[in-house]
């Protein structure tokens, strides 16, 4: 068994937690407090212990709709989603700081959207809020702002929104509990012969093909997608992720003590602003680059015009592009030094070429190896 196993205090200073709706809400939308009771045991010994630890919680949405018998899990309309959270926040936040408020835990409630954590100054202020809770010794319980999150600016899950705030927090681990006790060659429920994998040293394409994009209880918005997309995000910037079973009690100490799970290991970890730019999950644009740009960039190098093949989207400059290889794969993102108009023109085109076609050379550079992050 890896010595990361359970995630243990020793080794994980800092651990972000994730509950789905399916883990914190029965069918007839109800929290199961005795579930989320022992789960809040868990969490009280590992603080014991000296982990400082952060909730990721969904529900807000599938309590709320119950109290305003709004059909389909209030997912029937953006509306009945926007309401349902407004109105289940309320309900999920006071359980949580009850519950926490018995094992002598302070709590505090964290709400962001997409747009918080893509924007550097917003996704600062948030890293810094979460610092000070953490001096502080609360555990903070953070959701997305469902209730004012339209389907253009929200995560649309809490597994990447997860990894992010692990990024944020400069967290050493994630867990996600889920509906599943990992990830698996193929889907259990449908595969007899699906073999559980254990330890993820590298996502590459052999392991996102076994992902399967379906919530197996139809009442959560993530699949095994979103879980290896966050995956990606958290083990980018240097924290490992596991996806463990929460369908048992006191689902930490289980894993602990011997429950099985998948555990992604983390990669070196980027600088703060490079983990920002690899985590982000829009951009405003992207350029096509040759094969000897790619090995360029792969060594470290910044992207000149030159190694460029075209440019697609609107974009100023300041704005955060995908660079993108010729068989599609997004490689890196970056910090563009010229509006989507000017790099097009200056596409496949030596640096020197610069001031005979724009008139003037500000930057010898599309993106500079300091506000590039490799994917």
């Amino acid at each position: 068994m890896s010595s990361l196993s359970g995630f243990p205090p020793a080794l994980v200073r800092r651990l972000v937690i994730k509950i789905g709706s399916a883990l914190l809400v029965d069918p007839a939308g109800q929290v199961r407090v005795d579930w989320l009771r022992t789960l809040v045991a868990d969490i009280a010994a590992r603080k014991a212990a000296g982990q400082q630890v952060i909730i990721v919680s969904s529900g807000a949405i599938a309590l709320g709709a119950r109290r305003l018998n709004l059909p389909k899990g209030g997912r029937g309309s953006l509306e009945d989603a926007q309401a349902a959270a407004a109105t289940g926040q309320i309900a999920l936040s006071q359980c949580w700081a009850s519950l926490l408020d018995q094992q002598g835990i302070t709590a505090a409630q964290m709400l962001v959207t997409l747009d918080d954590l893509e924007n550097r100054r917003r996704y600062l202020n948030a890293s810094a809020t979460l610092e000070r809770l953490m001096t502080l010794d609360v555990v903070p319980v953070v959701n997305e702002n469902d209730s004012v999150a339209t389907a253009e600016i929200r995560f649309g899950d809490n597994d990447r929104l997860a990894a992010r705030i692990g990024q944020a927090a400069r967290a050493d681990a994630v867990v996600l509990l889920s509906d599943v006790d990992g990830l698996y060659t193929a889907n259990p429920q449908v595969d007899a012969t699906a073999m559980l994998i254990e330890t993820i040293e590298t996502i590459d394409a052999r392991i996102a093909a076994m992902a399967d994009g379906g919530s197996a209880s139809g009442m959560g918005s993530g699949g095994m997608v979103s879980k290896i997309q966050a995956a990606r995000i958290a083990t980018g910037a240097g924290a490992h992720l596991a996806i463990i079973s929460g369908k048992v009690d006191a689902p930490l100490s289980h894993w602990a003590n011997g429950g099985r799970g998948s555990i992604f290991l983390a990669a070196q970890g980027k600088g703060a602003r490079k983990g920002w730019l690899a985590g982000r999950l829009t951009t405003q644009g992207r350029v096509i680059v040759d094969a000897g740009a790619e090995q360029a960039l792969a060594k470290g190098n910044s992207l000149l015009p030159a190694g460029v093949a075209r440019v697609e989207g609107f974009f100023d400059r300041g704005d955060v592009i995908d660079i993108v290889a010729q068989d599609g794969r997004v490689i890196a993102r970056g910090l563009i030094e010229y509006d989507s108009a000017a790099a097009a023109r200056i596409a496949g085109r030596r640096s020197e070429d610069i001031p005979a076609l724009l008139g003037e050379m500000p930057r010898s550079v599309l993106v500079h190896r300091d506000h590039l992050a490799m994917i």
